[in-house]
Order: structure tokens, then sequence, then C-alpha cells
């Protein structure tokens, strides 16, 4: 099995979660017993999560050997120069290495739901989008790529994996892509 979730902002990728208080995570969703997520998104990005009680599918969705592409929207501080998305699109250097090179543009402010809480808006700071696709996933890699160039991340949105897209889902719906032989299954919102 193969679902499609759009993980709201704040949520962990787990099940459970043992801090005091407990912060919200995949249990409050109504996902069937036996799934797990393929890949993660930190608690403060949002969007697509691919999850599925398939081990060879998740190796295959997340193993870097298979380079699966992953796109995302990505709200940036400051007005992006070409040089910034040249440098985008070369590698960054960073702590962990280089980066491989990225597909970026920028894009039209996206229709998206409301977060909560807000991105912080700085009437004195512009902000821009742009479309970003890696074929790599390190530990919070695009916002320290973004930052890298001097444009640090404000809003982040994961919108495909490979050919699998969000389409549609709001925060906390997901549905069945792949079941067995058969697919799709109409959205349905988490509790």
């Amino acid at each position: 099995m193969l679902i499609a979730l759009n993980k709201p902002y704040g949520v962990l990728c787990q099940f459970t979660d043992r801090s005091q208080p407990p912060r919200p995570t995949l249990a409050g969703f109504g996902l069937p017993a036996g799934v797990y997520a393929a890949g993660r998104l930190d608690a403060d990005s949002e969007g697509l999560l691919l999850l599925t009680d398939d081990g060879g599918l998740a190796h295959r969705l997340t193993d870097p050997r298979h380079k699966q592409p992953k796109t995302y929207w990505v709200q940036v501080e400051g007005v992006p120069e070409a040089a910034q998305l040249q440098a985008l699109r070369n590698g960054v250097l960073l702590n962990d290495g280089p980066t491989l090179p990225a597909q970026v543009q920028r894009i039209d402010a996206p229709v998206l739901w409301p977060r909560d809480p807000p991105v912080r808006f700085r009437k004195r700071v512009p902000d821009a989008w742009l479309a970003l696709t890696l074929a790599e996933g390190r530990n919070r890699q695009v916002r320290r790529m973004t930052a890298a160039v001097g444009l640090p991340t404000l809003r982040l949105v994961r919108v495909a994996m490979g050919d699998r897209r969000l389409d549609g889902l709001l925060p906390g719906q997901w549905r069945v892509l792949e079941h067995g032989p058969a697919s799709a299954s109409a959205p349905r919102r988490g509790r």
C-alpha cells in the first residue's frame, strides 16, 4: 500500500512522541495500521509525505542511489538574484559536504492553505517563492541550501516525490495511491 498525506505544519513524521507535552504525530490522521513514513519532513515543513507498508518500496523511494526527485515550493526571505539561483543550480557547499545540483526557478506565490501559525510578515523585508527540485535528501537540506546563498527559508512545502504529487490534498487529508493492483481512493480527512 502507498499513501499520500498532506502533512500539516507542526506534525512529527512518526506515530509516537515521548516528549512532554507530546507533540502532534501521524497517529492523529486515521491512517491504516502497519504503514510508516517513506522519508521525512521536519515538523516545520509541510506537504507531501508518502507512507507505505512495503519495505522494498520505502527503500526505492528514499535511498539516494535511486535519486527520486523531490520538489518543494519554498518561500524565502529576500529577492533572489541570478547568482544566488545559479549557486543552487550548481550545488552548494554545506558543512556535511557539497550538495548535488538542484533545479530551481522563481515562481509566483502559489495558492496554498493558510499556515497555522502564519509566517511572520515584515513590511520592510521582501520575500519570494522558488520551485526547487532535489535528487538527494539530507537533514534540513533545502533550508540549509537557501540559507547558504543568503535566502533564508520562511515556509517549505513539498509538492512532489518522483511522479507522485500533492494534487489538491488539504493539510491532514490523505489518499491511497496504490493498494495491490488497484489504485486511488477519495481523499480522507484526519481526525
